[in-house]
């Protein structure tokens, strides 16, 4: 047996370092005209036949013509990442914030990969930016060069401007709909991430600054904690070590809570105001890992048990996550029976098989399946119908839902951002069209009418090797709203200022505070 397992764990090797190598030659050959326009098509004909809302937002008259034009602008070889400049922001013209094209980039072996870890924080890592106002900043500095103050405008990066990769990049993907808050939100990230598809991890960067009328350029290496100047003087402490039944509290919390390892973060948290407990925020950072069920259980047994009267769910720059999750959670804020989504449409039961059923699986997986497959449609048989106008429909959570028993009926308000996106929209959608809550804040990035997503195939491209990933379920609340294509408005527009975030300042919460604490 051990034998056994030796020899596929060499084989797994051999073949992630056989993957790593063909992606990385493949990044650079040149891709003849004839195969791109295939890969075009290729593209396009997958939309139509899995995309379930694919001219809900773009026409079909405008969206062939887009296409088309594509084609003819493909006159030379091009690498995998020109052609990605130039279909993706074909792709984004559809306008669904889950369809989209993945940026082809270097891979790395897992030896190089911790090689890297090794080596320290990347010269990216070492700071948090905004762009704010068309312009990247510096919000916080954690390198080892402490004249990089909070504030600084940081005017390029290897000589390359950040609002032109931004603006460039920005063609790329798309929010749902025509909403702006998206964009704006990830911009800074986005900068980062551009970068890096453009000129893979670099250990240094060459750093131009701009604070009031001084500019400087810095180069800032990777580093470790106990390197280049940040090594303590002072004799270290005696660490107090953790009791077994502490390490036990903490590992349950991770597990209830979910835990975010890079942030080292709880993704959910429960607080009571110091000055006022019957007052609590719920933070809900995303709707993934850890165990739901349990800490919303906890959590509304502890406002019960608090009487709370004023309750605020911060939903700020939650990309969302499970649909069964947030539906939990709005059965402990509903005031009565309800049903949370109409009808999913899709575009057939073959779409669903195909982007469902056998997607996203390994040779040996797609063996597997193929035996089961007739049960697998079978099922899809029973459950896509079509309506009078000759539409798919899968019925998911269109039954009626009953409130808990610990629901909370007092005040609420909700904390939006245009990073609150898909799960945390459709949220937001009941709350606001229930007239449950007051929102503060900025418009959602997510549409309030609702999105295509549930089921999310990657589709590889079979000559540019280019992947694009689509949702394949339109999932709408049962509240709509008449305004095309834009998320949830807050009932009270509050936009940080740079100050407020240099400062590490909560201009939304603090405004709230306020209001409710005089």
């Amino acid at each position: 047996m051990k034998r056994i397992m030796l020899l596929f764990f060499i084989l797994h090797l051999f073949t992630h370092c056989s993957t790593v190598k063909k992606n990385n030659a493949h990044l650079q050959q040149l891709i003849v005209p004839n195969q791109l326009k295939k890969d075009v098509d290729f593209t396009y004909r997958k939309l139509k036949n899995l995309h379930p809302n694919l001219y809900y937002y773009t026409n079909k008259e405008k969206l062939d013509y887009t296409f088309d034009s594509l084609k003819a602008t493909i006159t030379t070889p091009l690498k995998p990442l020109e052609f990605y400049k130039k279909i993706s922001p074909v792709v984004a013209t559809i306008r669904q914030g889950h369809t989209y094209v993945l940026a082809p980039e270097k891979a790395y072996s897992k030896k190089e990969t911790k090689a890297i870890i090794k080596k320290g924080t990347g010269p990216f890592s070492q700071f948090d930016f905004s762009f704010y106002n068309n312009k990247l900043y510096v919000i916080k500095n954690k390198s080892y060069n402490t004249t990089i103050t909070a504030g600084t405008e940081v005017v390029s990066v290897n000589g390359i401007h950040p609002q032109d990769l931004i603006r460039e990049y920005d063609q790329f993907y798309t929010s749902d709909g025509f909403n702006k808050t998206l964009k704006t939100n990830w911009a800074a990230k986005r900068f980062v991430a551009a970068f890096t598809t453009e000129f893979g991890i670099k250990d240094s960067l060459n750093y131009t600054f701009k604070l009031n009328d001084s500019i400087k350029t810095i180069t800032i290496s990777r580093f470790k904690k106990d390197s280049n100047g940040k090594k303590d003087n002072k004799k270290s402490s005696k660490t107090t070590p953790v009791s077994s039944k502490n390490q036990h509290v903490l590992k349950r919390k991770k597990r209830i809570n979910g835990y975010d390892k890079t942030t080292k973060t709880f993704i959910r948290s429960l607080d009571f105001f110091s000055k006022d407990s019957s007052v609590a925020i719920l933070k809900i950072k995303a709707f993934k890992k850890g165990n739901y069920h349990r800490f919303y259980k906890n959590s509304f047994a502890a406002i019960q048990k608090k009487n709370v009267e004023t309750l605020i769910i911060d939903l700020r720059n939650n990309g969302g996550g499970r649909l069964s999750e947030i539906i939990s959670l709005y059965s402990y804020l509903a005031d009565s029976t309800f049903v949370f989504l109409k009808n999913s449409e899709v575009v057939s039961r073959a779409s669903l098989f195909e982007g469902a059923y056998f997607n996203n699986s390994s040779v040996a997986e797609k063996a597997v399946k193929t035996l089961f497959s007739p049960f697998a449609y079978g099922y899809l048989l029973f459950t896509v119908q079509k309506d009078k106008e000759g539409k798919n429909y899968f019925a998911t959570e269109t039954k009626p839902h009953k409130i808990h028993k610990n629901a909370f009926s007092g005040q609420l308000y909700v904390l939006i951002n245009g990073g609150s996106f898909s799960a945390s929209s459709i949220l937001s959608s009941h709350l606001k069209g229930s007239k449950r809550a007051t929102f503060i804040g900025e418009e959602t990035g997510g549409d309030y009418n609702g999105t295509v997503a549930g089921f999310m195939p990657v589709l590889q491209l079979p000559h540019s090797k280019l992947k694009v990933r689509m949702g394949i379920m339109s999932m709408k609340p049962t509240y709509q709203t008449n305004v095309h294509g834009h998320g949830i408005y807050p009932d009270i527009l509050i936009i940080p200022t740079l100050e407020d975030q240099i400062k590490e300042k909560d201009a939304v919460l603090d405004w709230l505070k306020k209001e409710l604490i005089p």
